[in-house]
């Protein structure tokens, strides 16, 4: 029991402290992210913070892999939600670009202003949320097109999320052109296949 009741108690500290530092960076920004404020808020001690996420950067990390995971089940809604491969990948892409758009805290995220520490979470450290996604994505592919082989779904659920990703980053077009170039891609690809 004591275990339980620890592992219990340790789940609940690191979802109070991300939530507690979804608000801080949302309101100032990385500059407006300490460790201290954080654990002030949640009242744990600062040293229980680095224990758990070992650092600023840490507590960042799991919070966007925290906020991807909601996010994927959004977008898993959204695959399945379509019966034609095509409508549902360009749904699927609309659902990512509508909900960042949105997310205050992914716009933080996401624009850099005052978070640039965090933007390789989602460039050349973004490797975590490509695979999420790349996964759940070739797990639709999967019940969707059983008789495709898994390097086939596999490669086209990561170009799907690597060009998603991309234009999160750096929109170019306007959503709708976006989500119709990235199904295009996909279908064509798997069509090939």
């Amino acid at each position: 029991m004591p275990s339980s009741f620890a592992a219990r108690t340790r789940g609940l500290v690191r979802d109070e402290a991300q939530e507690r530092a979804a608000e801080l960076l949302v309101a100032g920004g990385w500059r407006g992210l300490r460790l201290q404020d954080v654990a002030d808020g949640i009242g744990v001690s600062r040293q229980t913070l680095y224990n758990e996420f070992a650092s600023k950067q840490g507590l960042a990390a799991a919070l966007v892999l925290r906020r991807t995971e909601e996010f994927l089940g959004e977008l898993e809604a959204a695959l399945d939600g379509e019966d034609d491969l095509y409508r549902a990948w360009s749904s699927a892409v609309r659902t990512t670009l509508d909900t960042t758009a949105r997310d205050p805290l992914l716009r933080v995220l996401l624009t850099g202003q005052g978070a640039e520490e965090l933007l390789p979470l989602l460039t050349s450290e973004a490797e975590p949320l490509v695979a999420a996604a790349r996964d759940r994505a070739a797990a639709f592919l999967t019940r969707r097109r059983p008789g495709l082989d898994a390097a086939t779904t596999t490669a086209a659920a990561e170009i799907a999320a690597r060009l998603t990703i991309s234009h999160v980053v750096l929109p170019l077009h306007p959503p709708d052109v976006v989500a119709d170039q990235i199904a295009t891609t996909v279908v064509r690809y798997l069509d090939r296949a």
